[in-house]
């Protein structure tokens, strides 16, 4: 995505009317415009100048942000650290204090000498031209300070799309106008000595409003530009924990050096207490590092040689030395700063409602307050009345309010994410997140540690747990087997010493280990291959079969032709992945676990977890078609980390890439968490609604605030009630609306995502307790009704298949099903009898 910084905007008129003119360029297949930053995204083929110069033709500036290839070559993040400054708040604040000085010695010449006969000058007393006159200097002091609302009021008046600076300047104006008009009419009568007329125009003053109108909205912009740039604070944050300097080592010695001369290969050490510079992985020394910063857990995670580290993780305790590999564009942080601009420069389904609305509000208004000024003076009143009624109705509407509903609340829930290590790559995937239906689960490095473990040790009798392992570790110590890993681990921690080394060492695949150590014959190996060496007693076959029933591998190890035990191994469930399915079933949502496994080691891990269905002997392939018969019942999550997931995590509604996977796994997600605990999974979806409910607060209280002001502001009450709006009052309800709005997202900030207390079941549009689907076979071959039995008895011996109906004249078989299978065990089911399945549907 292509991004640019637009300027001139106020409203979510203007954003609209940007948006439109840009997505007419040739090229530009997709266009979003962000109030909030101030940023557009664009997708496409159309060059920058075409799309830059239909931005001035709409009224408003643009410029392309900084290019990759240049930030890397400044060592600067991709995502442009600016998009991270107030550079508003500064500004407003002078326009603020300006306006004040002035506005308070005005307020005291048309309000308190007139309402509260404050004293004032001799020379002024009596003299009403004079006090005209100086109520008309200062407010067009007033006026000239705030003359960026004139300047884009009226020239996007001019582009035919007028926004909310519109509004504010044709109220002030025309207060301003008709107030000139009355003092020049005023000074007319004086010169005629007509009193009655002199005090009746005096009355029609609206110099006071104009001026308030002025430093109110400017009031509301300053407040709600200081609670936008909160929003980012969690990415400010962030970026301070970055090192601005990295000590290198070249020929031979440690050279401090800027952060943008460290280049990929560098060598870099980092002492106790320093934050690490860039990404890399350590080569020399040990150390435990806090990464929370990135991943927002607090407990330090140790770093041995071989290990990698991330930029902006501090050092706690140990000396490393580390070979730089990311630096740059390229580091874990700046993928980070750069994920959340993306997400601010993406827009949300949700907002379209309000870009519509907006995008002819602003014209409406200005028609609302043309009828109300003739409405009133059609009645009978007159002309200061009715305009003092149009004039409410101008300042009083609020398309700020609408613009920023959506926006501000995205950027809260991201920078809220991204501090505790949920990364939403859009907009639309933060909105999305929270309307899932069934989140898969792929089980080994998700579910599970991905990582084989020993989880049991049944020694023989006569024979020590220790004298068991040691024999385990002394023949898997020259295995490459994964599982020999899980035994070598378990003999480090219990520190089994080293016997003597092994020899005549035989690894035979599939089966077993042997080798001998002094005099002894050692084997290794599943229990037919034991059972060739070794007796097995039926108690330690029964054990073996229960721990196999469990989801767990026996090991079977002998010496000398006698059993000395069984060691089970295991990969283990994460601790927190039970706890994450129920939540995620507490909160309505169907959990399904996808798995290469045989249906025996699937179902014991699926039962630890606690899944709804297990969706055993997928093959990697296989589980992008799962996805999508899943989509079918609901919106799909699909949660996995490795190569093999990522066409499953893209054909899903939702992809939710655990962080220690594969770069291409967390490239083809939505949803990245960089903890790799699945308990994240439920804590995103929790994020995902909270701000979406705060989206709908916002957009309501937005479209009310309007419903409500408007009629109010034009009188419609006036004549039942007496209620009549002043513009002064108008001007600080449309202030105080915008800000109100960014304060309600801000509340986002204390949201408990990890606090399942308050979760609530959705509404699916079926009972995923129930499930049934059918699918349609085509296969090729059966010739008969002889045909049709086999592969119907093949077809429903599977535990999943509860009827097949099969037809050799019309070469289908229509199956039923209970719960989830995967196409490539339907087909296997019958290719096995022979026949060729040609299609699944």
């Amino acid at each position: 995505m292509e991004q640019y910084t637009v300027t001139g905007m106020s409203c979510a008129a203007c954003s609209a009317r940007v948006e439109k003119a840009v997505a007419k360029v040739p090229g530009v297949t997709s266009c979003s415009v962000s109030l909030l930053t101030n940023s557009m995204g664009i997708e496409g083929t159309a060059a920058p100048s075409d799309v830059i110069a239909a931005v001035e033709e709409a009224g408003y500036g643009a410029a392309q942000k900084s290019a990759g290839a240049d930030s890397r070559a400044a060592g600067k993040p991709a995502a442009d650290s600016e998009f991270l400054k107030d550079k508003e708040t500064p500004l407003l604040k002078k326009r603020l204090t300006a306006s004040l000085c002035l506005l308070i010695p005005l307020m005291y010449v048309s309000m308190g000498h007139m309402m509260w006969n404050w004293p004032v000058p001799a020379w002024l007393e009596g003299n009403h031209v004079a006090m005209g006159l100086i109520q008309l200097l200062l407010t067009t002091a007033v006026m000239v300070v705030n003359q960026k609302f004139f300047i884009s009021g009226f020239r996007s008046l001019w582009h035919r799309a007028p926004n909310m600076d519109t509004l504010v300047a044709l109220g002030a104006g025309a207060a301003y106008g008709y107030s000139t008009y009355a003092l020049f009419a005023m000074t007319d009568a004086q010169m005629h000595n007509d009193m009655a007329g002199v005090m009746t125009y005096m009355h029609e003053f609206y110099f006071e409003s104009a001026a308030m109108i002025l430093t109110l909205i400017t009031v509301g912009k300053m407040l709600e530009a200081r609670s936008k740039g909160r929003t980012t604070d969690a990415l400010k944050g962030l970026m301070k924990l970055a090192p601005k300097t990295a000590t290198i080592m070249r020929n031979g010695a440690e050279t401090e050096v800027s952060i943008e001369q460290v280049r990929k290969g560098d060598i870099f050490v980092v002492r106790p207490g320093e934050n690490i510079p860039v990404d890399g992985i350590v080569i020399e020394g040990s150390s435990a590092v806090n990464e929370s910063a990135l991943t927002g857990e607090s407990i330090p995670v140790d770093k041995t040689a071989g290990d990698t580290v991330s930029a902006a993780t501090l050092n706690h305790s140990g000396f490393i030395k580390c070979q730089a590999s990311r630096v740059g564009e390229d580091t874990t942080l700046s993928q980070i700063i750069q994920m959340v601009s993306d997400a601010a420069a993406t827009k949300a389904p949700i907002a379209k409602v309000a870009d519509k609305v907006s995008g002819i509000f602003v014209p409406a208004v200005i028609g609302i307050a043309a009828v109300t000024i003739i409405a009133w003076l059609l009645a009978g009143q007159s002309i200061g009345f009715a305009l003092a009624r149009g004039i409410s109705v101008l300042v009083i509407s609020c398309p700020c309010a609408l613009g920023l509903a959506t926006p501000v609340a995205i950027m809260v829930g991201n920078g809220m994410g991204a501090k505790h290590g949920i990364m939403f790559k859009t907009a639309v995937s933060l909105e999305e997140a929270g309307k899932m239906q069934i989140v898969a689960l792929d089980k080994t490095g998700t579910i599970t540690s991905g990582e084989p473990r020993v989880t049991d040790i049944i020694p023989a009798e006569g024979i020590s747990e220790e004298e068991l392992l040691a024999m385990a570790y002394a023949l898997e110590k020259k295995s490459e087997h994964p599982l020999a890993h899980a035994v070598l681990k378990k003999a480090g921690e219990n520190e089994i010493a080293d016997l003597e080394e092994v020899s005549d060492f035989k690894a035979v695949p599939g089966n077993g280990l042997s080798g001998r150590m002094g005099e002894d014959i050692l084997t290794g190996g599943n229990l037919k291959f034991i059972s060739e060496n070794a007796e097995v007693s039926d108690e330690i076959r029964r054990s073996a079969e229960q721990l196999a029933e469990s989801g767990k591998t026996p090991l079977f190890f002998s010496r000398n032709g006698k059993l000395a035990g069984v060691i089970a191994v295991a990969d283990v469930i994460k601790e927190d992945s039970p706890r994450a399915v129920k939540e995620l079933q507490n909160m309505g949502i169907r959990v399904v676990m996808l798995t290469g496994d045989n249906e025996r080691t699937a179902k014991a891990i699926g039962q630890q977890a606690g899944v709804d269905e297990v969706i055993a002997g997928v093959l990697p392939e296989g589980k992008e078609s799962v996805i999508r018969t899943l989509r079918k019942k609901g919106k799909v999550a699909m949660v996995g980390d490795g190569i093999n997931d990522a066409p499953a995590l893209t054909r899903a509604d939702i992809g939710i890439a655990i962080g220690a996977g594969t770069d291409i796994a967390i490239d083809a997600a939505d949803v990245v968490l960089m903890k790799s605990r699945l308990s994240d999974v439920p804590a995103a979806i929790r994020l995902s609604r909270a701000t979406l409910r705060n989206i709908h607060e916002n957009l309501f209280w937005a479209f009310f605030y309007n419903v409500i002001g408007i009629p109010l502001a034009a009188g419609v009450w006036y004549s039942l009630l007496g209620w009549k709006l002043n513009p002064m009052f108008g001007a600080a309800a449309m202030s105080l609306s915008s800000f109100c709005v960014v304060t309600n997202a801000l509340r986002l900030n204390l949201f408990k995502m990890y606090d399942a207390g308050k979760d609530k079941k959705i509404k699916t549009r079926k009972n995923q307790e129930e499930l049934t689907m059918e699918k349609t076979m085509k296969i090729e071959g059966m010739m008969c009704g002889h045909c049709e039995a086999r592969v119907k008895k093949s077809l429903e011996a599977l535990a999943e298949v509860d009827e097949a109906a099969v037809s050799h004249e019309a070469g289908t078989a229509v199956v039923t099903l209970n719960a989830e299978i995967a196409d490539d065990l339907l087909k296997k089911a019958v290719e096995d009898q022979d026949y060729k399945v040609l299609e699944i549907q």
